[in-house]
């Protein structure tokens, strides 16, 4: 694994354990040698993580649309900084950059990254690891509405089990390095014929 999308927040949050969550997954990825793919923003937790992979020398790639790079106060130090012309352009570069997806706190935005890089995965897509940094409970809520979904069968385990949840970055990176994606019989016929 070479590169880690990160989707979080624009906004650092009401407790100081996001920020030193954002921090510590900059850290845990300087660790390992893996870049870090971003939002592109200077301010929140965005920021943060960027800042910290940036200290210690590592490789910060920003995708930023061009409507959001005032609004989001775009980074002016990253190693690389992509604009684009549109959301939708943005989220698919940052898909195409990164070996893994991981969401810490944040808010609409992040959910819908989260959730639109899990659906990719779970309809066979791409076969990339995708994880929710649970800093101090943030997503507690939404882990137990989405194993209340996999219980009341709208989603199968099988799917449930593509979103990894840890709250220590290191361990949640480890368990991407053995991560095996979620293979469906479809996808397997469509590649045979």
């Amino acid at each position: 694994m070479k590169t880690v999308c990160v989707y979080c927040g624009s906004s650092p949050g009401r407790l100081a354990d996001y920020a030193q969550g954002a921090r510590a997954l900059g850290q845990a990825l300087l660790a390992r040698g893996i870049g870090l793919v971003y939002g592109g923003a200077g301010i929140g937790l965005m920021g943060m993580v960027a800042d910290s992979v940036l200290a210690g020398g590592g490789r910060v790639v920003g995708v930023i649309p061009q409507a959001l790079a005032r609004k989001e106060v775009a980074h002016a130090g990253l190693t690389e900084l992509i604009v684009t012309a549109s959301m939708h352009e943005r989220k698919t570069r940052m898909a195409e950059l990164a070996d893994g997806f991981i969401a810490l706190p944040g808010g609409i935005g992040t959910f819908e990254e989260l959730f639109e890089i899990w659906t990719w995965a779970q309809l066979g897509m791409h076969a990339k690891p995708v994880g929710l940094l649970n800093v101090a409970g943030y997503y507690d809520a939404l882990i137990t509405f989405l194993n209340h979904a996999a219980q009341q069968q709208f989603m199968q385990p099988a799917q449930r089990e593509l979103l990894m949840v840890a709250s220590d970055p290191a361990a949640l990176l480890e368990r991407f390095a053995s991560h095996k994606a979620l293979v469906r019989q479809r996808w397997l016929a469509a590649e045979q014929t």
